[in-house]
């Protein structure tokens, strides 16, 4: 009796010891995982220094700077009166204030622990901390369905998907990670969803929404350069859901059907595509390395002689004397023991023996599968190093001669704040918006909130118009600066020609004088000399190709790839006072109404009209 004691109690101890060691192991790869999820986000610090990327964390982080000054109170009742002009904006009941109050309160603690960093240094490492949470919440959510290795396995995936690395980058898209560890909806209903289900809604009916790039259905290839191997490794995925199937599992199946179908539809939502993918993933992964290694122990050689291998017939005896136990028990009991053991894990013997594989194919697929993750990690550090690691603002590119950047956005905001009234109106097409109030603090017509849609139909219908309509409507908006992004000397595809069809299609929409048709010839968008008249005596093109000629004496846009069509021509109501470096970023004047005298013009015409009606309408036969 004693040895059957001690021989339990050992073992007992080595379980303890087991579980005790998992469980810091399990504790230190998340530390680990936490490494990996804000280390891969940092490039863009290292390569380009501490700058917010895109266009809306600029909004978000000149409203964290306004909190960050002057309160709460007063940012729940601030209205703004340098965006929108005139009409203006209250920030504190339309702004979404999770991502704003969350930075805003690490900027206080930081600078309660006596730990001086500004507030940009605080947006730019929101998004890169909150990364690491939201790893961290991937693995508590998986580990609810399939346990700890396929939590922690998810939890390495989500660290370095490349859909969510793209925007989780320097206040890209903090909010999008505070809202996954909140677990709490953030946006609300809108016409806007209208282009979920049906995605031809938003083009035949708002062109603002459809101007957008981020509302525009994704391509196929885009889903493989974002979740890259996960689109094989998610169907596995789903079938390790079904076995056994549980409420759990459920929900992540309806998760990931109900996100495929969203994403396919907005590539922006590709974001709520990505933690399904992820999940689904890693918990094909984890099964799949489990059914492998657990084939390879069960096939190695022992040198107890009371063990048994997975081909031994002595592991058939506790089998049938389980199975003896069950004839005798009643219905009752039998129904109990079969749900019991289908609710519970597969960790019997005899259900081990069912997923047993060949040693050498499991070698085989565990070499397989560790070269798959290898190619996944190498393609995601690739696009965090290269692909994604340069900000909007700051452009670059290799050429046989090096490497080039160019910050002609920085340039032309610098220009403003310095060369500009403080109260001086700056337009442009609402893309800008954020960027302009943010670093050039300057009041704008039009942002990226697009809540207008008649303020922004009428910039574009400036932008559409001949020069001195277009001065009348700028003159109208107390305008005093038109700032436009031209890339035609270096080769940038999203500029304002390019986005130009949409400020005619958008101020169509409301102003019914602008026609698409005006723009186009023979059904063909083009600014070179088979264009349409309208089109090249637009305000647009004025603004963007004046002076153009002089930079290689042809004209010619290495974007469109031709020469323009119009070359030399003068501006009669916009004078040129800023262009930046290498043309990115143009910024025209408008020039002073001039002065004029109504009673000397209406004395002149009462004669000229008196002198006709004399001579019968002749000229005078002495000029």
């Amino acid at each position: 009796m004693p040895e059957p004691q001690s021989s339990v109690a050992s073992s007992g101890s080595v379980d303890r010891l087991r579980n005790a060691f998992g469980g810091v192991l399990c504790i230190f790869t998340l530390l680990l995982i936490g490494v990996l999820a804000f280390s891969i986000r940092l490039f863009s610090v290292i390569k380009y220094e501490s700058v917010i990327h895109e266009f809306d964390p600029y909004f978000n982080y000149r409203v964290t700077q306004f909190l960050s000054k002057n309160g709460i109170y007063e940012f729940w009742n601030w209205f703004d009166d340098r965006t929108w002009y005139p009409l203006g904006r209250v920030i504190g009941g339309t702004v979404y204030p999770g991502l704003t109050l969350t930075a805003g309160t690490i900027w206080w603690l930081l600078n309660s622990l006596n730990i001086p960093l500004s507030v940009e240094t605080v947006c730019v490492f929101t998004a890169p901390v909150f990364s690491v949470n939201a790893s961290w919440a991937t693995y508590l959510l998986t580990k609810e369905t399939k346990g700890p290795g396929a939590g922690l396995m998810a939890a390495t995936i989500l660290a370095m998907v490349i859909v969510i690395l793209t925007m989780a980058v320097c206040f890209a898209a903090a909010a999008i990670l505070i809202a996954l560890i909140a677990s709490s909806p953030t946006k609300g209903w809108s016409g806007r969803s209208l282009s979920l289900l049906d995605p031809t809604y938003a083009s035949k009916y708002i062109p603002i929404i459809a101007s957008v790039s981020e509302h525009q259905p994704p391509t196929w290839p885009s889903y493989f350069m974002d979740i890259n191997v996960l689109a094989f490794l998610v169907p596995a995925g789903i079938v390790s859901c079904f076995l056994p199937l549980s409420d759990a599992s459920s929900f992540l199946v309806l998760y990931l059907v109900t996100s495929v179908y969203f994403s396919g539809v907005m590539v922006r939502l590709m974001l709520v595509l990505a933690p399904a993918a992820c999940i689904l993933s890693g918990i094909a992964l984890s099964e799949a390395f489990g059914v492998l290694t657990r084939s390879m122990k069960f096939q190695r050689p022992t040198l107890d002689d009371g063990s048994f291998t997975a081909g031994d017939g002595s592991s058939d005896t506790p089998t049938n004397s389980e199975m003896g136990l069950k004839e005798k028990t009643s219905k009752k009991n039998r129904k109990k023991d079969k749900e019991s053991e289908g609710s519970s894990p597969v960790d019997h013997r005899t259900e081990e023996k069912l997923l047993v594989l060949p040693c050498g194919p499991s070698a085989v697929g565990i070499m397989l599968l560790t070269i798959l993750s290898g190619f996944y990690v190498i393609h995601c550090v690739w696009a965090a190093a290269e692909a994604y690691s340069a900000p909007s603002i700051v452009l670059t590119s290799r050429s046989h001669d090096g490497f080039h950047v160019f910050d002609d956005f920085r340039e032309a905001y610098g220009w403003l704040r310095h060369n500009t009234d403080a109260d001086d109106k700056v337009a442009s097409w609402w893309d800008y918006g954020y960027q302009t109030t943010a670093m050039a603090n300057r009041t704008v017509i039009v942002d990226n909130n697009t809540w207008n849609n008649t303020h922004i139909a009428t910039v574009g219908t400036a932008m559409a118009s001949p020069e001195k309509v277009a001065w009348e409507i700028f003159n109208s908006l107390d305008v005093k600066y038109v700032l436009v992004i031209f890339g035609g000397l270096i080769g940038y595809p999203s500029d304002d020609i390019n986005k130009f069809l949409w400020m005619v299609r958008i101020g169509g929409g409301v102003f019914p004088q602008i026609k698409e048709a005006d723009y186009l010839k023979d059904g063909n968008y083009r600014v070179d000399a088979h264009s349409t008249p309208t089109m090249l005596n637009s305000l647009m093109y004025k603004l963007c190709y004046y002076r153009f000629v002089e930079t290689d004496g042809k004209g010619f846009d290495r974007v469109r790839r031709y020469e323009i069509g119009k070359k030399h021509f003068k501006l009669t109501h916009f004078e040129e006072v800023f262009t930046t470096h290498h043309w990115l970023v143009r910024i025209y004047k408008l020039k002073p109404q001039k002065n004029r005298v109504r009673g000397k013009l209406k004395f002149k015409s009462s004669l000229k009209a008196s002198f006709m009606r004399k001579t019968g309408g002749k000229k005078s036969p002495w000029k």
